[in-house]
C-alpha cells in the first residue's frame, strides 16, 4: 500500500493540471456519502458510484478525516457476513460501480472524531487507466444518517 501511496503522490505532483498534454479519464461520482458514527467508533465507511467511458481501477483513497482508507468488499457465505480489503476498485468502461452498504465501500480507519450528520469530507481518489497513468479526483461528501 505505501508503494501506490508514493506512486499516486508522485504521478499526480508531476501531471497535476494536465502538464505535458497528457489526457486522463475523467471519472464521475454520483450518490457519494458518508455513514455518520458515534463518539468512540473509531472506523466508518464512505459510499458512492463510479463510472467512466474507459477502463479505469481505483487504487488509493485517502481523507484527512480517517488515518487510513481501504477499499473493501462484502459477500454473504453460509449466512455469515464476510468483509475483504482490496488493493485495487476496478472500474469498467460504460458499467457503473456501486459503493453501498452491505457490498462495496470505502472503510475509513483511525477516526479522530466522529463524523456528524451535516458535515462535508473531503476525499482525494487516486485511479489508474490502461496504460498505466495514474490520476486523482477529489470529491466532497456530505455525512448522513444509515437509509
Amino acid at each position: 500500500m505505501q508503494k501506490t501511496t508514493f506512486l499516486c503522490r508522485l504521478v499526480t505532483s508531476v501531471f497535476l493540471a494536465g502538464w505535458l498534454g497528457v489526457a486522463h479519464a475523467e471519472v464521475k461520482t454520483t450518490d457519494a456519502w458518508v455513514r455518520a458514527s458515534n463518539a468512540g467508533q473509531s472506523v466508518g465507511a464512505a459510499y458512492l458510484t463510479l463510472s467512466s467511458a474507459e477502463d479505469v481501477t481505483l487504487v488509493y483513497a485517502e481523507t484527512a478525516r480517517a488515518g487510513t482508507v481501504e477499499m473493501h468488499s462484502m459477500t454473504m457465505q453460509n449466512g455469515v457476513m464476510k468483509m475483504r480489503s482490496m488493493e485495487e476498485l476496478p472500474v469498467p468502461a460504460g458499467k457503473p460501480v456501486k459503493l453501498a452498504p452491505g457490498g462495496l465501500h470505502l472503510m475509513l480507519f483511525e477516526l479522530p472524531s466522529p463524523f456528524k450528520a451535516g458535515e462535508q469530507v473531503k476525499f482525494r481518489l487516486c485511479f489508474k487507466d490502461k496504460k498505466g497513468n495514474i490520476t486523482d479526483q477529489f470529491v466532497t461528501m456530505p455525512v448522513k444518517t444509515a437509509p
